[in-house]
């Protein structure tokens, strides 16, 4: 099984998903924290400013393609194996018939 275009783009969008999700701040004081109990209270109201914003929308959007991209190649693999003849642009037609209602 040879990677497709697509296989690869949705490496890269799992690790921005992954680096993005690393880069976010915790909420709470840390391992000192979670010891003592210090970080209790994580459903206080405190608002994301700045680049912690940014970088939470960013996460929830890349987390947004990540499932659509999963969505679709578990389409598109399974259109391709049930008609092993059809051309690619046949599959790939009737993999976004068959996603589009999803949307």
């Amino acid at each position: 099984m040879t990677l497709q275009w697509y296989d690869i783009i949705f490496v890269i969008v799992a690790l921005i998903v992954i680096i993005l999700s690393l880069l976010q701040g915790g909420k709470s004081e840390g391992a000192s924290g979670a010891i003592t109990g210090g970080g209790l209270n994580v459903f206080a109201k405190t608002k994301e400013r700045g680049s912690e914003k940014v970088i939470s929308w960013l996460t929830f959007g890349f987390a947004v393609v990540f499932l659509f991209m999963a969505l679709l190649i578990m389409v598109l693999n399974s259109v391709s194996a049930s008609s092993g003849d059809a051309s690619s642009s046949e599959a790939a037609t009737a993999a976004l018939r068959t996603i589009i209602p999803l949307l």
